[in-house]
């Protein structure tokens, strides 16, 4: 099952992780079955405004077919039509959903959790894993949770999920069970998009019951760093389905979030200008001035070093810093430290971010490579580890792998560093930063051609790359940046 709107691929009732692009091409071919798409439709869907290669085109097909798995009859789902594109040759049945009014921020009711076996103190578990969820995603801004009062109105009924939306107002329903086997406790949880009556997201977390509290603990961690990144992905999605003349600033920020998150030129400056009008709508949009500050600060730091980008990042970074918002506070200390090279101040930041919200992937990726750049390397591991468990397809997980990187490779640890750079590097193929830490990483174990290979990977995708310019950035202490320049010197690239 694919649902277009929440960004979700379910296969044996599993769910696939499907890229940004996959999902735009995914969509596109499923609006349109059985009909022939040619190459330039699907390029200007998935990569609007972007001249790219067809090979890319290419890569993301192949990737689909893989995701989607065997067709019955022995057929292919998205055929090859030769000299001209593809198509989607299987027949696709359309579930319509309930109408729900559309909101400006996405909502949440999360229903009792179901005791399974019907024993009381486990309906005890059941209601205080409940509890615990909606406590933990209340801590989200832009979220609205229903409380607990309202969303507890239907325990023990059977409902749809649709008219419980409907009912309370949300656009998205959370359900799950919990069920015990002998000495072992399984919860389910799932998603449900409340127009459509789809999953979004579904998973199940086992373990015993001798120390049943620290299990509730764990488990509402796990589900709560799952669904946030979900329900981000999901609204991102809606915002690009609805007609131009309809968004909001809202609705223009989460169009930018996919530009942002490639993390290239060519997309920041496409961010760039859904942020500006969504500032322009609402001036004091703390996310939409976090972004900017860091489309700003990637043009200062790789395009030229122009102090009007330098002044534009620094100005929404303080705002992103002083808004209470820990998402919007841990993106302004990011770009803080990066120009400003104030480390210790951010870090403050980041950890007061942590405090206000203790299950945001997004803070802990940043707060791993800040401390990995401040050389603060037991933090940044730890906290890397944390957004990758928290997340594990998200799609700025090149943050921690990144992160970890930098710290396997100041403290000599080359096997490893070679290991997180190309993951950092395979999270995000085109953010050239991490090419360079692969390049040094294989130079430093003296594997010599694996590091001309990467070396020629990077320019491929930053032509103009110069080892001056990359010390320039200045984003690692002295040392560790002589270190990686010393290692780029060894395999030919230049000055």
């Amino acid at each position: 099952m694919f649902n277009p709107e929440a960004g979700t691929l379910l296969r044996h009732n599993t769910c696939v992780p499907l890229g940004y692009r996959g999902l735009l091409l995914l969509t596109i071919l499923t609006e349109r079955p059985g009909q022939v798409l040619t190459k330039a439709e699907l390029i200007d869907a998935a990569w609007p405004g972007t001249i790219i290669e067809e090979s890319n085109l290419t890569v993301q097909i192949a990737s689909l077919r893989r995701l989607l798995g065997p067709a019955p009859y022995g057929l292919e789902w998205i055929s090859t039509v030769p000299r001209k594109g593809y198509r989607f040759s299987a027949a696709v049945e359309t579930f319509e959903g309930a109408g729900l009014r559309e909101e400006n921020e996405p909502s949440l009711a999360v229903l009792p959790f179901d005791s399974a076996s019907g024993e009381p103190e486990q309906g005890y578990v059941a209601d205080g894993i409940t509890e615990d969820i909606i406590t933990e995603l209340s801590k989200f801004p832009g979220l609205f949770v229903v409380a607990r009062n309202s969303s507890f109105v239907y325990k023990q009924k059977a409902v749809d999920v649709r008219d419980v939306a409907r009912e309370l107002g949300v656009r998205y329903v959370l359900e799950g069970s919990v069920r015990r086997a002998g000495n072992r406790l399984r919860i389910t949880g799932q998603l449900v998009d409340g127009m459509t009556g789809v999953h979004v997201w579904a998973d199940r977390f086992e373990g015993t019951v001798e120390d049943v509290f620290d299990l509730q603990d764990q488990l509402t961690e796990s589900i709560v760093g799952a669904i946030e990144p979900s329900l981000r992905r999901a609204e991102i999605v809606r915002a690009r389905r609805k007609r131009p003349n309809s968004l909001n600033a809202y609705d223009l920020y989460l169009r930018a979030l996919p530009h942002v998150y490639a993390n290239t030129p060519g997309e920041t400056d496409l961010a760039q200008d859904l942020l500006k009008e969504a500032l322009r709508l609402d001036p004091n949009y703390a996310p939409a001035h976090a972004y900017a500050s860091w489309c700003h600060e990637q043009r200062y730091l790789r395009e030229g070093f122009q102090l009007a980008d330098k002044t534009a990042a620094l100005e929404h970074a303080r705002i992103s810093v002083a808004s209470g918002d820990a998402q919007a506070m841990c993106i302004g200390a990011f770009v803080l430290a990066n120009i400003t090279r104030d480390y210790e101040t951010a870090i403050h930041t980041l950890n007061q971010a942590l405090r206000i919200n203790a299950n945001s992937a997004l803070a802990f990726g940043f707060s791993a490579l800040v401390n990995a750049h401040s050389e603060h390397f037991e933090t940044a591991m730890q906290h890397a580890q944390k957004a990758l468990r928290l997340s594990p397809f998200d799609p700025l997980n090149y943050h921690p792998y990144g992160a970890l990187a930098l710290v396997y490779l100041f403290t000599d640890r080359f096997e490893e560093a070679v290991k997180y750079s190309n993951l950092a590097v395979q999270s995000n193929p085109a953010f050239s930063v991490f090419h360079t830490l692969l390049v040094a990483s294989y130079a430093s174990l003296d594997r010599l051609d694996l590091a001309r290979a990467a070396a020629q990977q990077l320019l491929e995708i930053a032509p103009g790359f110069s080892v001056a310019g990359f010390v320039r950035m200045g984003v690692y202490r002295q040392p560790q940046m002589d270190k990686i320049a010393e290692a780029l010197h060894r395999v030919g690239l230049l000055d």
